[in-house]
């Protein structure tokens, strides 16, 4: 059975349907990329991947012993987040917390854990320092390895390199395929950067509103939504 199914899934605010009819699946160790125009439905689609918000029509199903408290989320970098005042380490053993249970303290697999996905992103080094201290590029590799922590089968990254620059980025985007391949980890990345996310990605959902195309990346950079918003040629008929 897939990771996570949606089955004619429709989400909406306030009476307004914001993605409607939308079908796709994600099996244990695929790369998919969400992209999509802004408006097009793609943090309302996250929303519901992670509980926070109820769909409207269909459903979300979820297998493989996924449960949604065990999906790995990295979300859209914002000030609270820069600021905070934590440790590293702090930070990224925070990640553990939906498996704590009731338990109001971290277990030696935890703090193992954490260890273990800051040396994976090179950050072991700065365990001691203040998060709200470290540069950008810092901050969402212990945001990375927060979400990690959270997770053995899926991660969810929500705009992950917004604000980064060139070189970041870059070194982000190896970290993410390095994670997929040699873990098996499965990844949905939500991406307003479409060139790139064909780089690493198996699969492409572009949205707008609904599914304007679901499947490999091969087949999207032949369909005509894919030729047209990869800038290359596509004939009178395209969308």
């Amino acid at each position: 059975m897939p990771l996570i199914k949606c089955e004619h899934v429709s989400i909406g605010y306030e009476g307004q349907t914001v993605v409607k009819d939308l079908n796709f699946i994600i099996e244990k160790g695929d790369y998919l990329c969400i992209v999509g125009e802004n408006g097009s439905g793609k943090s309302t689609l996250v929303k519901s991947l992670l509980g926070l918000k109820n769909v409207e029509e269909g459903r979300i199903t979820f297998g493989d012993g996924l449960r949604q408290s065990e999906i790995g989320y990295l979300p859209q970098q914002n000030d609270t987040q820069k600021d905070f005042p934590a440790s590293v380490y702090e930070v990224v053993l925070s990640g553990r917390l939906n498996s704590r249970g009731f338990s109001p303290f971290y277990t030696a697999e935890d703090k193992r854990a954490a260890k273990e996905k800051m040396e994976l992103l090179g950050i072991q080094d700065l365990e001691r320092q203040c998060f709200r201290d470290l540069s950008g590029g810092q901050k969402q590799r212990a945001l990375l390895a927060r979400a990690l922590c959270a997770t053995k089968s899926l991660l969810l990254l929500d705009e992950p390199v917004t604000g980064l620059d060139p070189i970041m980025t870059g070194e982000f985007y190896q970290l993410i395929r390095k994670i997929n391949r040699e873990s098996g980890i499965a990844v949905v990345m939500v991406s307003h950067d479409i060139e790139s996310a064909v780089e690493d990605a198996t699969h492409i959902l572009h949205l707008q509103e609904t599914a304007l195309f679901f499947g490999t990346t091969e087949d999207y950079r032949k369909s005509r939504i894919g030729r047209k918003f990869l800038g290359g040629v596509h004939d009178g008929n395209d969308l």
